[in-house]
């Protein structure tokens, strides 16, 4: 066979790598779609002045208390037994009840007495002075530790060995915060012993624990984001979706700050899921399913009454309101339809933090903005009425400031808890602003 000239093989094959990378200079490739960026809801620095800010404080507070009172005297009751003793409960009424750790710490206080949702607010004022505007979650556990460290070397004191009524009175303190310093202590030895002590937090269900003191960060966060961070980080005694709702109702907090409009103040849940629990396979976000159905159920129900649905149905029947209560029968039957609802989904325990979560957000939207009306709806239900009524108090109180509150229901709890509970409001909303505001 007569063999190829070297130069021509040479050629062929300078020529073929020619053609290759040519070829592939010529091929176009389809520009990939980018995914969408994640915006913030709000990412601007709250711009308020020093009086606006103390105003929308205050009535953050005192609308927290305010909730807290009105429910304190039927904490745990069912509506039907509500309504037997009271009526429709309007405003305050005392606190007929035996004395406990997470109620109040005497038997029957006058109205406007307060429990420990109240006491929680207290607690943060003073985490947020010592932790001078810059809070963390280790911080907070060794706050909670001090305070838990304060209260047992009182124990020590001279005296107590006979003095049984001071004593009782040091150990229900000391039973209030004992759950928590339990997971707070352990917090500071690691994750082995912190996630035992968790798990076993008020009997290992998933309490509403965060809910209590997270719409605190609300009042002292940039924007919604910052608060969700916040309420998050902060949520040492949650485990799964309750830490959500934690940082939930702490950035529906800072949103009240902003805005009168209640729709921004709600879409605050959809628009703000910065640890992405909409993610999840197979389950998606709890809170967010939540808020879907309450919210929807409270259009349904409203829908109704427009088309006059419910009107007929409230002569078939005769619905009779309850005493005092100040709407219509058929105001009162959209009521008793949004009740029915709040039942079927009723919990293990009424603290639950999706219960406590599920009758927040249909409050807020029975109500639609008017602070009296959803915190009367609220009460008026029952189970954890107090709870409830102070995260709805304090996001609703945010939203309207303290010069709007009604006048003398907002007076006569100040009053009572700075005279009788040593609780301060206005020197509590004080402070907070001095540190937003040096």
């Amino acid at each position: 066979m007569k063999n190829h000239h070297p130069s021509l093989s040479k050629y062929i094959v300078v020529l073929s790598l020619v053609l290759m990378f040519s070829c592939k200079q010529n091929e176009k490739e389809t520009p990939i779609i980018p995914a969408p960026k994640n915006t913030a809801y709000t990412s601007d620095t709250l711009q308020l002045s020093k009086e606006a800010y103390y105003d929308r404080v205050l009535g953050a507070l005192v609308g927290s208390a305010i909730g807290d009172a009105m429910g304190a005297s039927t904490e745990m009751w069912h509506r039907k037994d509500i309504q037997l003793k009271y009526g429709y409960i309007t405003g305050l009424t005392p606190a007929e009840r035996v004395q406990s750790p997470e109620g109040t710490w005497e038997n029957n206080l006058l109205q406007g007495a307060t429990t420990d949702d109240t006491r929680w607010k207290f607690l943060m004022t003073e985490y947020f002075t010592q932790s001078e505007g810059e809070p963390n979650a280790t911080s907070f556990s060794e706050f909670i530790n001090d305070y838990y460290g304060q209260l047992t070397k009182n124990l020590s004191d001279t005296g107590l060995a006979t003095q049984t009524d001071l004593l009782d009175q040091k150990m229900e303190q000391i039973d209030w915060i004992k759950e928590w310093a339990r997971v707070s202590l352990a917090y500071q030895n690691g994750m082995t012993e912190y996630t035992r002590a968790l798990n076993r937090f008020y009997g290992g269900e998933m309490s509403c624990a965060g809910q209590l003191y997270a719409p605190m960060f609300g009042l002292i966060a940039n924007n919604t984001e910052d608060a969700y961070a916040l309420g998050y980080e902060h949520s040492l005694f949650d485990i799964g979706y309750a830490k959500d709702i934690t940082a939930s109702v702490s950035a529906m907090t800072h949103m009240a700050l902003r805005t009168q409009n209640m729709d921004s103040i709600l879409n605050v849940v959809p628009f703000t899921d910065m640890e992405g629990y909409q993610d999840s396979r197979l389950v998606g976000r709890i809170p967010y399913n939540i808020w879907v159905a309450s919210t929807n159920q409270i259009r349904s129900i409203k829908k109704l009454s427009k088309a006059g649905a419910i009107h007929n149905e409230n002569i078939a029947n005769k619905i009779v309101p309850p005493q005092n209560y100040p709407g219509s029968a058929i105001d009162w039957e959209q009521q008793e339809m949004s009740y029915a609802f709040l039942e079927k989904e009723q919990k293990a325990i009424p603290f639950h933090s999706g219960e406590i979560w599920q009758i927040l957000i249909t409050g807020l939207a029975f109500g639609e903005g008017d602070f009296l009306i959803t915190i009367q709806y609220i009460v008026n239900y029952g189970r954890d009425n107090d709870t409830v009524a102070a995260v709805a108090g304090m996001v609703l109180g945010a939203k309207t400031g303290y010069q709007n509150l009604p006048k003398e229901i907002k007076e006569e709890v100040v009053k009572v808890n700075r005279d009788h509970l040593g609780i301060d409001l206005e020197a509590m909303a004080q402070r907070i602003t001095d540190l937003k505001y040096p």
